[in-house]
């Protein structure tokens, strides 16, 4: 069994942070102002942790207990196309985003759409840890712990139809705040980011959306305030800044796939059997074991769903995963 129950330590106390915030950068970022997520509801301004802190956030069973990636790592070191095409590009010129006031639509084939604060959206859901082992289709990964909730108990909330069959999610499409968008600068890519995952994957419990990691609020170049992680999915399947989720009957054309089918499928799940035309997906490297002894040691084998395949085989039983890839 790959995936193990988290062990019983604040991340804090296993990797130092040296990378902080003011508080009320923190809670801007989060685009909750002056108020953070307790299973109870919404804790009062007074009651918010030092730092942006979540409080009182429970362990989650499905968590790995491998060693964390460092968390300056974990926020300088992304993929977030509008903010940029480089690594470092995000956390350089994510401060632009404004995350307050933000809302999201939840809509189409459900009995209950409705246009949400981020407050009213996220308050009828207990946050937890979960430590979830991501890879990218560049061969790096990361072990990241976040703090988010199912997106199964919003799917409930909203009740689809029998019509559902997919989810689409989209992010926000501003470009004034989102340099990346405009122009030459937009990487050739179709904005606003779209992504999507079939109903049923979208109701499986490793499916999560995030508002926070290492017991923090999430920052912006992590896609505040509001993200969604998949962990057996290649990370570009983990939209960010998300103000849409749609019910809708047909498969939805993502971003990735529109801009080049033959090299991201809708299904994105992480398969070492696949290979990236550009490069092979056999093996993997740890972000934070950067030097080249590091890489020589430790290169780690690609595990089939990114390790998590006793959880999510069954989604993909007589599919040809070449083919639907």
């Amino acid at each position: 069994m790959l995936i193990k129950r988290a062990p019983a330590i604040r991340p804090s106390e296993i990797t130092p942070e040296r990378v902080f915030r003011a508080r009320r950068r923190f809670l801007a970022q989060a685009g909750l102002a002056g108020l953070m997520l307790a299973p109870g509801g919404l804790l009062r301004a007074a009651d918010v942790p030092p730092e942006g802190e979540f409080a009182r956030v429970a362990k989650s069973r499905y968590s790995t207990d491998e060693p964390l990636t460092p968390y300056d790592a974990v926020t300088t070191y992304n993929n977030f196309y509008e903010f940029g095409t480089g690594k470092t590009d995000p956390a350089e010129h994510a401060g632009s985003l404004r995350t307050r006031p933000w809302s999201v639509a939840v809509e189409g084939e459900c009995a209950r759409p409705a246009v949400y604060d981020l407050e009213d959206f996220v308050k009828p859901y207990a946050p937890e840890e979960r430590i979830y082992r991501m890879r990218c289709v560049e061969a790096w990964s990361m072990v990241i712990p976040w703090i988010g909730f199912p997106l199964a108990r919003v799917i409930e909330r909203a009740q689809p139809t029998s019509r559902a069959k997919y989810v689409e999610l989209l992010t926000l499409y501003d470009p004034e705040q989102m340099p990346g968008q405009r122009g030459l600068l937009g990487a050739g890519l179709d904005w606003p980011y779209v992504e999507g995952l079939r109903l049923d994957e979208a109701m499986h419990p490793l499916t999560i959306l995030a508002v926070g990691l290492y017991g923090k609020v999430l920052p912006n170049q992590n896609g505040a305030p509001l993200r969604l992680v998949v962990p057996w999915k290649y990370g570009f399947k983990s939209i960010k800044s998300i103000v849409r989720i749609r019910f809708v009957e047909r498969m939805p054309a993502t971003t990735w796939m529109k801009a080049n089918p033959f090299e991201y499928g809708f299904y994105s799940n992480v398969n070492p059997t696949v290979h990236h035309p550009r490069w092979s997906q056999k093996y993997e490297t740890r972000i934070g074991e950067d030097s080249l002894l590091d890489r020589l040691l430790n290169r780690r084998p690609t595990l089939m769903f990114n390790g998590y395949a006793d959880e999510v085989a069954h989604l993909y039983q007589g599919m040809d995963l070449r083919k639907w890839f």
